[in-house]
C-alpha cells in the first residue's frame, strides 16, 4: 500500500504529464490551422518549451495527427528524444517510488 504522500506525488506527476501532453498536442493542432488560415503563429519557442516541460508525447502525437513540422529536422529529431527522456525519467521515479 502507497503512503498518502506517495500517492500525492503520484498523482502530481499524472497531473503535470496529462497537462503538458495535452498542451502539446492541442498547441501543434492550432499552429497548423492558424498556419492554413494565414494568420499568426504559436512561436516554435513555445512549442519546443511546451515539449520539453513533459509534453514529448503530446508533441509528437501533434506532429502525427496534424502533419505539422514533420519536415523540420529539429522537431522530427527532438519531440521524439523529449519523449524518450521523458518516458525513461517517469520510470525511473516510479521505480524508486514504488522501491520499498
Amino acid at each position: 500500500m502507497l503512503s498518502m504522500e506517495k500517492k500525492m506525488i503520484l498523482l502530481a506527476a499524472l497531473a503535470v504529464t496529462t497537462v503538458m501532453n495535452l498542451a502539446a498536442f492541442a498547441l501543434m493542432g492550432h499552429d497548423k490551422r492558424r498556419a492554413r488560415q494565414g494568420k499568426r503563429r504559436v512561436p516554435e519557442k513555445t512549442l519546443f518549451l511546451v515539449a520539453a516541460c513533459f509534453g514529448g508525447l503530446g508533441g509528437v502525437l501533434g506532429m502525427q495527427v496534424f502533419r505539422h513540422k514533420t519536415k523540420h529536422w529539429y522537431f522530427k529529431v527532438f519531440f521524439p528524444a523529449f519523449m524518450v527522456v521523458q518516458l525513461a525519467l517517469l520510470a525511473g521515479g516510479a521505480l524508486l517510488l514504488f522501491r520499498p
